[in-house]
This record gives structure tokens, C-alpha cells and sequence, in this order.
């Protein structure tokens, strides 16, 4: 398994790269497509297939722990009790779907995104684990975790968050427990399931400090347990999201940073597209002769995070001194590892991820610019 995320690792920045090309080259020739135009289909149906491959990587990345990810405070009862309508119609009207959350439950540090998919991953598992209807257990609880316990968890001892998903499903046998982390693992039908669902989740698990355990048997159902630290912390509280709009162009001034070609051509057609000035360098060097030369204000500074001689985040700092003006947007293909090491990570910071396709890249572009980010 660890061979298997060294490889999603590896190739995670080239891929990347690579779908964010295919991506924006797919939506910019629809967007200049009349609707009723034959090729259409053709297009849609490719752009589909590259946000499958898109998917597929993120998660090879989520069990191979490489994948960014942004923690928060949060209140596991919470998250739990948002997404229990969405989870009751994921399941369907054969399976009956019990909560027990206890009050005061501890505090827990995740990506709430990523802490999400886990609960989707493992409702899914247990709904297809019941294909005649059941029940569906979800239940937490603060526990003092023993060495023993915390050994066989794959976590650490001490003060810690459960979160418990229970089925009265199929069962497995030890077997296929052995083996019901590995990607690709899948005990479905051919064309039933990526076999990465459950390994998802042990790369988020893993990721976020915790630890995971199952205990099943033939015909007497399925528990996963989730196992993560109780921290003392207060719950962030995120701001009220704004209604989501199209994204919105702009007049302002981009400095466009990005050392692959075909990628800077793309982001550069899709600014331009939508209404702002571009000015573009394939390295930080040239970008800062740019910023020399050019005599009218930069508003933002768009760059990638990982490039020859010169990082975006050194770029950034450089420009910062002679541009006071300018806001900085971040963007990588690569793994959590880079990003951490090059610092971009940090509270406050604007940050894209690849792949994107134009609409997403728009989007960010003008709520960084609104001081939105």
C-alpha cells in the first residue's frame, strides 16, 4: 500500500497539470460553441472523462496521506447532524438511519471537507453492504484510549473522539478485513465500484492524526471506527458562505506566473476571456523584470507555488516590497508535502488547487480580488 501512495505522490503534480489543461481547453471550446452545435456531446462527454480521472487521483492522493488538506476545530455531533438528510437519501427508503450523539462531545481537529467524504464513504459502504435494507448506526463518543486499544487503532493513547458506523449487512470475513484498506480492493460486482472508497478514508483518517478499526463477521454486520484526538480547543466558527454566483470577470491587472507552457496559455485565454489584463513570465525572474517594467498598478499576482530558481512564495515576498498594491494567489498541482515546505499554507493565504477549470479559476481570481479569500 505504501508503494501505491509513493506512486500517487510522485505523478500528482505532472497529472495535475496536465487535467487542468484538459479541463480548461474543454470548457473554453464550449463556451464558443452555439448550443445546438453537434460537437458539443463530443466535448462534454471528454470533459466528464478527465473530471473522472481528476477524481480518481484525489483519491489516490487521500489514501497516500499527500493530499492538502486545511484542519479546523470542529464539533463531530455537528457535522453529523448536517448531513444527516443527505445521508438518509443516500441510503434510501429500505435502510433505517439511527444518530447517537451524546452532548458536550470533545472537540476534534479535521478538514471538514475531507472529514465529510469519510462519512460518506462509509455510509455508502454500509448501504451497499445491505442490499435488502437494514439498519445504519451512526454513533460518537469520547473515550481514554489504553495502549492496547490505541495499538490496535493505529492512533495514540489518551483523550480521543469515536466516531462509529455500524451496518447490519453482509459481513466480512477476515480475509477480506485484511485487505479492505488496499486501493483498488473491491469485493463489488465489475463496474460496481473504484475499490478506493474505503482506502480513501484510511489516507483522511491517517492524514488528520487518527486511527481506524473494523470488526465485522459473515451475516453479523460491520462496525468501522473512527479514532480521533480530543483537542481543548473552542470550534472555529466559519463565516456565512455567500450565495453562490457565476464567476465574474474583471479590468484589473494580473501578473500570470506559470513555468508549463500549455497550462500558462490556458489560464492566460480564460483572464483574458473574462476581462483582465495579463501580462505573463514562465519563471520568477522574468516576472520580476515584468513588475520593474511595467509602469501601471498590478493587482494580483498569480503564481505557481513550486518552479525553477525561484518558489511563488519568494517571488511573492520580493514583490511584495515594490507592490504594495498587488494581492497574491497561489496555485500547485503538488502534494501537501510541497506546499508545507514552500509555506503557502499559512492563515490568511489565497490558495487554488489543481486542477481547476476556468470557472473555478474566475471565481478565486475575483474573490481574492474582492478581498473575499
Amino acid at each position: 500500500m505504501e508503494a501505491v501512495g509513493r506512486l500517487a505522490g510522485g505523478i500528482a503534480h505532472d497529472f495535475n497539470n496536465l487535467m487542468t489543461v484538459v479541463l480548461g481547453r474543454s470548457d473554453l471550446l464550449l463556451k464558443r460553441l452555439r448550443p445546438e452545435d453537434p460537437m458539443r456531446r463530443d466535448i462534454e462527454l471528454f470533459r466528464k472523462t478527465a473530471m473522472r480521472a481528476t477524481q480518481l487521483t484525489r483519491q489516490l492522493l487521500a489514501f497516500s496521506r499527500k493530499q492538502v488538506l486545511q484542519p479546523k476545530v470542529l464539533d463531530l455531533n455537528a457535522v453529523v447532524e448536517n448531513m444527516e438528510s443527505m445521508l438518509r437519501r443516500l441510503i434510501g427508503e429500505d435502510v433505517a438511519l439511527r444518530t447517537v450523539l451524546p452532548p458536550a462531545l470533545g472537540r476534534v481537529k479535521a478538514d471538514p471537507g475531507q472529514l465529510e467524504q469519510v462519512i460518506v464513504n462509509l455510509v455508502v459502504n454500509a448501504r451497499d453492504a445491505m442490499p435488502h435494507g437494514g439498519k445504519l448506526t451512526i454513533e460518537t463518543s469520547d473515550v481514554e484510549l489504553t495502549d492496547g486499544e490505541a495499538q490496535h487503532a493505529g492512533t495514540r493513547p489518551g483523550p480521543t473522539v469515536v466516531l462509529a458506523v455500524t451496518d447490519t449487512g453482509t459481513g466480512m470475513d477476515a480475509a477480506t478485513q485484511a485487505r479492505i484498506f488496499e486501493p483498488f480492493f473491491t469485493t463489488k460486482e465489475q463496474g460496481k465500484g473504484t475499490g478506493l472508497g474505503l482506502s480513501t478514508v484510511y489516507g483522511i483518517v491517517q492524514q488528520s492524526d487518527g486511527g481506524i478499526s473494523v470488526h465485522s463477521a459473515p451475516g453479523a454486520g460491520t462496525t468501522f471506527k473512527i479514532y480521533l484526538p480530543r483537542i481543548e480547543e473552542s470550534v472555529e466558527i466559519a463565516p456565512s458562505p455567500e450565495p453562490r454566483q457565476r464567476a465574474g470577470g474583471g479590468t484589473e491587472t494580473v501578473l500570470l506566473v506559470e513555468d508549463e507552457d500549455e497550462l500558462r496559455a490556458v489560464v492566460l485565454e480564460t483572464l483574458q476571456m473574462y476581462g483582465y489584463t495579463v501580462l505573463e513570465a514562465g519563471h520568477g525572474g522574468e516576472a520580476m523584470l515584468i513588475a520593474e517594467r511595467y509602469s501601471g498598478p498590478i493587482h494580483l499576482l498569480l503564481t505557481d507555488v513550486v518552479m525553477p530558481t525561484m518558489s511563488g512564495a519568494d517571488l511573492a515576498r520580493r514583490l511584495a516590497a515594490v507592490r504594495l498594491e498587488m494581492k497574491v494567489l497561489f496555485v500547485s498541482g503538488y502534494t501537501d508535502d510541497a506546499i508545507v515546505h514552500h509555506g503557502v499554507l499559512e492563515p490568511g493565504t489565497a490558495f487554488l488547487e489543481k486542477p481547476f477549470n476556468p470557472e473555478q479559476l474566475v471565481r478565486r481570481v475575483r474573490e481574492v480580488l474582492s478581498g473575499r479569500s
